[in-house]
């Protein structure tokens, strides 16, 4: 997991930031992207893909990236972003502003897959959470960030199960949908959102 980390380290790179997104698919809320600055070397069998990891051991990796990290920054595009410029380029803005709100300017930013106009010299990793350790911490601290703020949505809309869905169409959110309609979190041009809204409006 450390291979691409060490080829930067021979070039005596030693500040890198792994950055990775999660919420691409969901029907509602947020795409969020961290980009994450670990300290040389820093390695845990754990910090793997989040989505190989259960909830309980994403929340225990969460909290030791959190401590151990040189530096983390977010970023957080909502749904009517999402709507307005489409999911590619809302992931886009994410990262970027990710990267951008770190406190320590990285050397060398690897990402998951994208490919970003950034002035840093960066390289595009595919299912780069699988093989690099940075970009597998940004994933956590990314999935596990979304995750709190759907769990703060379903208080708000507690009818469409966004705690144990986070906001993918299971069934039973699309059937709470076309029961309720979508809420103010709701992408309005996705598909099975967009198709609920079309009916309601032909009614």
């Amino acid at each position: 997991m450390l291979e691409y980390e060490e080829n930067l380290y021979k070039d005596g790179i030693t500040l890198i930031a792994g950055v990775d997104e999660v919420g691409r698919g969901p029907l509602i809320g947020p795409v969020v992207a961290c980009a994450c600055i670990l300290p040389i070397n820093f390695y845990h069998k754990d910090i793997k893909d989040s989505k190989k990891l259960s909830e309980k051991k994403r929340e225990e990796m969460y909290k030791l990236i959190k401590e151990n990290s040189l530096s983390i920054g977010i970023g957080i595009v909502n749904e009517k972003v999402i709507d307005e410029v489409n999911i590619y380029e809302a992931t886009k803005i994410a990262m970027k502003d990710a990267i951008n709100n770190l406190s320590i300017k990285p050397e060398h930013v690897l990402i998951d897959a994208m490919k970003l106009d950034i002035s840093i010299p960066s390289t595009s990793i595919i299912k780069g959470d699988a093989l690099s350790e940075s970009i597998a911490a940004a994933s956590i601290v990314a999935k596990v960030t979304r995750d709190h703020m759907l769990e703060e949505m379903d208080k708000e809309f507690p009818m469409y199960d966004l705690s144990h869905n986070k906001g993918y169409g299971t069934k039973k959110h699309l059937e709470a949908l076309k029961k309720y309609g979508p809420c103010k979190y709701h992408r309005k041009t996705y598909g099975p959102v967009k198709n609920i809204v079309n009916e309601i409006s032909v009614k």
